[in-house]
């Protein structure tokens, strides 16, 4: 038996359930009553969860990232351990790549350590498979799951997300304003991120009454020399280009090497612009635009949001945070 079944079976919400085992006085007498008779019917003695209310937890929260030397996923980490730290939490980071078998068997074993909750860092552990998601939705009937700009609908299970899709479009709108036509994108991955990072990209296409082009949509691995060898090839084979829109500042860094290969001026014959305003958007010349996804923001709205969950608060399964544009020198607006 755990929390879900209890939850269910009395017929509230997980966290009436937890505000229950905490004592916290906003449940209604009535309530309380309903939820502690069905806990003694099924025999339920409180779990992981109920000790990350204050019942002799153990005071960890496990960590999985896919990629912890990706700079991105390498920041998020630092400021989920600052602020789990603050709280008096410790913590332990699994790094999974990306194979779904790894995901599922580091998962398991963060399970298998009573940690009090599971941090998913990173958009890449939601799959577009529904069924390849059911490891998460059964860990979250025992401990609280966070996922760090990834949604997953399920109870238990709560996501703070960038607003990746209006980031896009209004990058990319800036650049259609400033006079570029012929817009090259370039993306890492599928995940609920880049696919939203997409969108936007489309959305503005569209709503300029510009057409959305496939040769001009290219999938490109997260490499600087990557990014600039498809550019050659595309430039090679006759595609016409005035801006590069990215997925992630190392694709971008990628476009300024081809730029500077081909003779071509920053930003009056090429525009280009980043995603997460990482340190290789100040490392380059000239200094790189791009969007600020707020990555430091994301990962303390995740930890109070679980803080909240072990003190019975209620909190939003999902938090929204808007991304700020960085202007710089590869832009003309």
């Amino acid at each position: 038996m755990n929390i879900y079944d209890v939850s269910k079976k009395a017929g509230v919400s997980i966290a009436t359930v937890s505000r229950v085992l905490n004592g916290n006085p906003n449940v209604s007498e009535k309530t309380r009553a309903r939820v502690h008779a069905v806990m003694n019917e099924l025999g339920y003695t409180p779990n992981v969860f109920a000790r990350g209310l204050g019942l002799g937890s153990i005071k960890t929260i496990g960590i999985m990232c896919s990629d912890s030397s990706d700079p991105y996923l390498a920041h998020a980490i630092y400021y989920l351990e600052r602020e789990l730290r603050v709280n008096g939490y410790d913590s332990i980071l699994c790094c999974t790549g990306n194979s779904l078998e790894t995901k599922q068997q580091y998962f398991n074993l963060l399970r298998s350590k009573k940690v009090d909750a599971i941090i998913l860092a990173g958009s890449k552990f939601i799959e577009s498979k529904v069924k390849d998601n059911t490891y998460i939705l059964e860990g979250a009937q025992e401990i609280p799951i966070m996922l760090v700009n990834g949604y997953l609908e399920g109870d238990n299970i709560y996501s703070t997300v960038c607003d990746d899709r209006m980031a896009a479009h209004k990058a990319t709108s800036q650049l259609i304003a400033s006079g570029c036509r012929k817009i090259v994108y370039l993306y890492t991955s599928n995940s609920f991120s880049g696919t939203n990072k997409m969108k936007g990209y489309r959305d503005a296409l569209t709503g300029h009454g510009l057409p959305v082009r496939p040769e001009y949509i290219h999938q490109c691995e997260k490499d600087v020399i990557c990014a600039r060898d498809l550019l050659l090839e595309l430039a090679k084979d006759g595609l016409v280009f005035d801006a590069v829109m990215t997925s992630d500042d190392t694709l971008a860094v990628g476009a300024i090497k081809y730029a500077h290969m081909q003779g071509l001026k920053i930003p009056d014959d090429l525009s280009i612009v980043g995603y997460n305003n990482s340190t290789y958007a100040i490392c380059t010349d000239p200094e790189l635009t791009s969007i600020d996804s707020k990555v430091e923001a994301l990962c303390t709205a995740t930890i109070n949001t679980l803080m909240g969950v072990f003190n019975g608060v209620n909190v939003p399964s999902r938090t929204t945070i808007a991304a700020d544009l960085i202007k710089r020198a590869t832009t003309k607006f």
